[in-house]
Formats: C-alpha cells, sequence, structure tokens
C-alpha cells in the first residue's frame, strides 16, 4: 500500500525548546565513538574559538525528528513501522550547535516516492534557536520495505 501523497508539504513544529547540554553533547560523541575534546571539554572548545562545547556534525538526528514523529505516527499517512529501515541523512549547517543552545524545530514533508517496491519518505527539519536565528537544516530519507508494487 502506498504512503498517502496528501502528507506532502505538511509541516510540524517542536511543542517546546530542546535545551542543548554538555552532558548530551558527550553521551552523543560517546556513542559515535567520537573522542574529540572539542566535544567534551568547554576549555577545549573555547581554545578553538568556541563560546562552550560543541556539538557532533550529526548530533541534530537526536530530537530533529521530533516534530514530524507528529505526521509519522497518524495513521492516515499509512506507514508500517515494521518495515521501515533509515535511508539517508544530511546536514546544512549555518553554525554549529552548542551546550546551552534552545533550539526549535519544524519539519515538513518534502517528498513521500515509490522507488521499485519502496516507499520513500523525507523530512526536512529546519532548526533555530528561540530567538529565530536560524542554525541547520537535515533531510531525513526514511524507506518502508515492499509498501509499493
Amino acid at each position: 500500500m502506498a504512503l498517502n501523497r496528501d502528507f506532502i508539504g505538511r509541516r510540524y513544529a517542536s511543542s517546546a525548546p530542546y535545551e542543548v547540554s554538555r552532558v548530551k553533547i558527550r553521551e552523543f560523541a560517546t556513542a559515535i565513538c567520537d573522542d574529540n575534546p572539542v566535544f567534551r571539554d568547554r576549555e577545549a572548545a573555547q581554545a578553538a574559538g568556541h563560546p562552550d562545547v560543541v556539538a557532533p556534525p550529526t548530533f541534530p538526528i537526536v530530537f530533529s525528528l521530533q516534530s514530524g514523529g507528529e505526521a509519522l505516527m497518524d495513521p492516515e499517512l499509512g506507514l508500517n513501522f515494521a518495515m521501515v529501515v533509515h535511508g539517508e541523512q544530511r546536514f546544512e549547517y549555518v553554525r554549529p550547535i552548542y551546550a546551552g543552545d534552545e533550539l526549535v524545530t519544524t519539519a515538513t514533508i518534502t517528498d513521500i516516492r515509490s522507488a521499485g517496491r519502496n516507499e520513500l519518505l523525507t523530512i526536512r527539519s529546519d532548526i533555530s534557536t528561540v530567538a529565530g536565528e536560524p542554525v541547520c537544516v537535515t533531510y531525513n530519507t526514511i524507506v518502508e520495505r515492499g509498501g509499493a508494487g
């Protein structure tokens, strides 16, 4: 069964800001096995010219899909989670994410298409500070295997 194409263009905003902490950044760096000191030590980050600990480039995956999750959970979309795998992700940065940032996300379903027997759903998440400063844009594609055909 094909995903509901009526969802293309729908936007979803985060219900609360995501507060970036040094602990969360350190835990993420540990999880991805990156021991770069700017991800773990404030003094090292400041020596490198940053105001505080820097988040690794893929860190937004932690919170960027939360606002789009509302769409993914909607039964009218028709997504079969048992058949979902990660397809692709990419990040476009305006500036790094730092400990102490309070970030909000607006997710938009930008594409739903068939590829063979699979359905591909792409979500763009625009991430900014609570003051409106753009930080980055993430693009996440998930694949529902065997959905079309």
